[in-house]
């Protein structure tokens, strides 16, 4: 077994004891993550978008120096709660957008997007911005780009703290996966918020 330190917002860092079934439980949604920031690398490499993951504010707290020239963070609080997992700039517009994973296959449970995110994505609208979500199953492996208005307004107004599988499956569009870029969801991008450059 081997050590690691972990952040468990919005406590304190602390040190675990960890197994093979713990990392993976500790890294779920990686795998969304690496997809969506290979995407969005080929994306600036091609020239094509400018979008970036946001770091995470934190506020360091606890500093250790083993050596010198070596310093170990110890202790560290996040400063506020992030607002969404992504942003930059297509097509002259501002983008912004929030990305989900579950292993549910009948549902998606709402409680995994909060409040601040939804005020946030709410303000990008008003503001002239372009914001969405991408939503993934795992279990069938399947990503969908959802218009942040539209979830928004199913969220506020469902009576369940979940939405259908099937929901997503009528209202959202499903980003193909290939090589080079691994998730091409400016493609939908494109046929949803420039329709009028097609004209």
């Amino acid at each position: 077994m081997r050590t690691m330190s972990i952040v468990k917002y919005p406590t304190a860092i602390s040190t675990v004891r960890s197994t093979g079934a713990q990392d993976l439980h500790t890294h779920r949604g990686m795998r969304l993550e690496s997809d969506l920031n290979d995407s969005n690398a080929y994306y600036r490499e091609a020239d094509k978008a400018l979008i970036y993951k946001k770091p995470t504010p934190v506020q360091v707290v606890h500093v250790d120096y083993p050596a010198r020239n070596k310093a170990k963070i110890t202790e560290a609080y996040y400063k506020t709660p992030s607002t969404t997992d992504y942003n930059g700039l297509y097509r002259g517009r501002y983008i912004d957008f929030e990305a989900k994973e579950t292993k549910n296959k009948v549902q998606f449970p709402i409680g995994i997007i909060h409040s601040h995110q939804i005020k946030h994505l709410k303000k990008v609208e008003k503001h002239g911005g372009i914001g969405f979500f991408v939503i993934r199953f795992t279990s069938y492996n399947e990503t969908y780009l959802v218009d942040a208005p539209l979830l928004i307004h199913e969220i506020e107004t469902i009576s369940k703290s979940s939405i259908p599988y099937s929901w997503f499956k009528e209202n959202g569009h499903q980003i193909q996966e290939g090589y080079i870029p691994r998730l091409d969801y400016l493609k939908i991008v494109d046929a949803l918020y420039f329709k009028e450059d097609k004209k």
